[in-house]
């Protein structure tokens, strides 16, 4: 009788294993719909607001739209004022009368320079916001790849410690049919250390958990529950579904695609630069008007004692034109080196759209492969490791299978379930990576 109690509690004991994670029927998901969780697009949105790095770049906009307002100002005119001749001399008894000039200089531009610069200054302005564009999208990517992250360690945390519990179960089974001498102390042993190892796996996915949660805060540029409090993530990822036409996504691409964008940026700057150096060959005239005054002369008195009246009053006026010798004009360097960047630029336009579209074809065949990945785990991996878990499960509670065959089949449906967590990871960066190589902002 008194063995029959010891058996009635080993098999409670048995049953209670199913309150692991190895007795669930699909994926221990643990995404939450919560209103106040932060999803994808709420810490794109605070990313965007907050970054350092990119409100950084955003200054380089600012300087590049001062540069027009510079690229406008018209060489200065030059005033001068002069005093003199003043003789100082003794042995000249009559001085001559101490003349004023005021004389007013202009240099004026010719060859339509102060129109190319303001030009080029603007393109400039084009081709930095395309850049900061540009870093907008890979800002965007590596938010979406810590984020992504930050979801597949979480859930894979939460996998986990579950099945700790489900191994911690086994162990205090095994000790109760070791009381009862149904199992023996080896079988204890196993089970023991097969929960101590996968404890230190336990206790290495919390770190990782950790370290991917305070990664979301580097793009961020602040403290992750200073902006959401402690709001969890939405790990809900919406599918994204993009045209299956690859050569309408190229089309979109080449239309929109940062990197494209930039190079034609850049090709716009060189031919602006070009026609600005090509203007600055161009020698600049320099009017300059004078106007000056003498005062009367002193009079002065001959041996006789007749007065001669002085030189009288002076007033001048003189206009100059002057005009550089080009000879530097006669080597071309700078129009070389300024249409060998056209050049240049014009190839890196080519390359960039060369480049694109085989980056988006590499893209979608990335973003299919992993959707059909996930799908296939979802159909059918999961759920067969499951079956084959809860088959050598109930074996083992009867005695047929031993323990080393269910620590395996717990192993294997938790490698299962993690490449799966992981087979989720790769679909969001797929289709960001897709969104991005379109030009889209992305989206989970």
């Amino acid at each position: 009788m008194k063995k029959n109690i010891h058996w009635h509690r080993v098999c409670v004991a048995l049953l209670s294993l199913c309150t692991g994670i190895a007795c669930a029927q699909g994926p221990a998901t643990v995404t939450t719909t919560d209103a106040t969780a932060v999803n994808f697009a709420n810490y794109l949105e605070a990313v965007e607001k907050h970054s350092l790095d990119l409100a950084s770049q955003r200054q380089s906009i600012t300087a590049a739209e001062a540069g027009v307002s510079i690229a406008g100002v018209r060489p200065d005119p030059k005033l001068t004022l002069g005093y003199g001749p003043k003789e100082f001399s003794k042995t000249v008894v009559l001085k001559p009368p101490v003349s004023r000039t005021v004389a007013l200089e202009w240099e004026i531009e010719i060859g339509g320079k102060r129109d190319k610069r303001i030009r080029f200054a603007k393109s400039n302005v084009k081709l930095t916001e395309a850049n900061v564009e540009g870093f907008k999208h890979q800002l965007y990517s590596d938010s979406a790849s810590a984020f992504a992250e930050a979801c597949r360690t979480r859930e894979a945390l939460v996998r986990q410690e579950s099945s700790l519990q489900s191994l911690s179960e086994v162990v205090r089974v095994n000790e109760v049919r070791r009381k009862v001498g149904d199992a023996g102390g080896l079988e204890l042993l196993q089970s023991r250390t097969e929960r101590d190892q996968f404890q230190a796996g336990v206790l290495k996915a919390r770190a990782d958990a950790q370290a991917a949660m305070r990664n979301l805060e580097v793009p961020l540029g602040q403290n992750l529950g200073e902006l959401f409090g402690q709001s969890r993530l939405n790990c809900e990822f919406v599918g994204f579904s993009p045209d299956e036409d690859v050569d309408a996504l190229i089309r979109q691409a080449l239309d929109a695609r940062d990197e494209v964008l930039i190079a034609r940026a850049t090709l716009s700057s060189t031919r602006a630069n070009a026609e600005l150096v090509q203007a600055n060959r161009y020698v600049n005239p320099t009017v300059k008007l004078t106007t000056g005054r003498t005062p009367m002369g002193r009079s002065t008195f001959d041996g006789d004692g007749k007065e001669t009246r002085g030189s009288p009053v002076s007033r001048t006026l003189a206009l100059e034109v002057s005009m550089p010798l080009p000879f530097s004009r006669l080597q071309d360097g700078e129009v070389i080196q300024a249409e060998s960047a056209v050049t240049q630029a014009m190839l890196g336009l080519r390359a960039a759209e060369l480049k694109t579209d085989a980056e988006v074809h590499a893209s979608f065949a990335q973003f299919v492969a992993a959707r059909e990945n996930l799908r296939r785990y979802r159909k059918s991996v999961l759920a067969d490791s499951q079956k084959v878990l809860s088959g050598i499960r109930l074996s083992y509670r009867n005695g047929q299978s031993s323990l080393l065959e269910f620590l395996a089949a717990q192993r294997s449906a938790d490698d299962a379930y993690l490449a799966y967590l992981q087979a989720q990871a790769d679909l969001a960066s797929a289709s960001v990576q897709l969104q991005l190589s379109v030009g889209m902002r992305p989206a989970l």
